[in-house]
């Protein structure tokens, strides 16, 4: 994370173990159909390279409809957390609940966040690098793949380290980093993978929110593999990232579901 999220966290102890298909988004994640690879190749122009002299990346041109929901996706981006605003304590508080349905949140700055895995007795302040948008996929994560939530919430898959990721705040991360590697805040996508998320995002609203809980799970999955301690969670994030941008990639991949990491997910 740059300056936006601090780029630090802290470390938990484990003590126990066809491109223009459709004018509208559509949120049923059933119907979620991502191009493949090889589509400049196929001579599709509706996503099409564009090189300028004043820019080495190429841009990727959409369709009035993927247009339309990249800026809804936007614009969810650019909310800030503001804990005086009651939907967003709503929030935090559903968070919570979805978390510890057996344990009763106290107030909503509380030590007890501490067990999720913030830094602190107050989230918000943990909140900077992903804003408002970071708490939304985690209550997604938990209200709709509760057992992944879960098993990586209190750390219940394999042979974990002495010092573990803190949950929350990893989960801000991976916020800060899908958005910065589909490179969601520019006009156009200006890459392969964003040109493919985009295409994602217009057959289903949800599809950043759904990316993001398989990218989790295969953070996690990668941790394990790389027998990763709390010292090693950048280089965990950045072959995270390497393996999501190739799987996006693959010339099989027609949705998001169709990604390998997606059977990682568990209900």
């Amino acid at each position: 994370m740059d300056d936006r999220g601090g780029g630090s966290f802290v470390a938990v102890r484990r003590i126990s173990q066809g491109l223009d298909r459709g004018n509208t988004c559509h949120s049923t994640s059933a119907e979620v159909v991502a191009g493949s690879a090889a589509w400049l190749g196929r001579g599709l122009s509706c996503v099409c390279a564009q090189r300028r002299e004043s820019d080495a990346r190429p841009s990727f041109d959409l369709t009035p409809a993927q247009e339309e929901c990249l800026q809804r996706l936007q614009s969810r981006i650019e909310v800030s957390y503001d804990g005086s605003i009651p939907e967003h304590q709503e929030a935090l508080r559903a968070l919570w609940n979805a978390s510890f349905p057996e344990e009763e949140l106290r107030d909503l700055i509380s030590e007890q966040w501490k067990e999720m895995g913030w830094q602190g007795k107050d989230p918000s302040t943990d909140f900077r690098g992903g804003g408002f948008i970071s708490l939304e996929n985690l209550l997604f994560f938990a209200r709709n793949y509760p057992k992944s939530f879960q098993d990586l919430l209190r750390k219940q898959e394999g042979d974990r380290a002495l010092w573990e990721y803190p949950f929350a705040v990893a989960g801000v991360n991976i916020t800060f980093m899908l958005i910065q590697m589909l490179d969601l805040e520019a006009v156009k996508p200006r890459s392969m993978a964003g040109a493919i998320f985009s295409k994602i995002l217009s057959e289903n609203d949800s599809a950043f929110d759904l990316l993001y809980c398989i990218t989790f799970k295969l953070m996690d999955h990668q941790w394990l593999a790389m027998h990763a301690s709390y010292m090693d969670f950048n280089t965990v994030m950045k072959s995270t990232r390497r393996q999501l941008e190739r799987e996006l990639l693959l010339e099989d991949v027609s949705r998001l579901e169709d990604l390998p990491s997606y059977s990682l997910l568990t209900r």
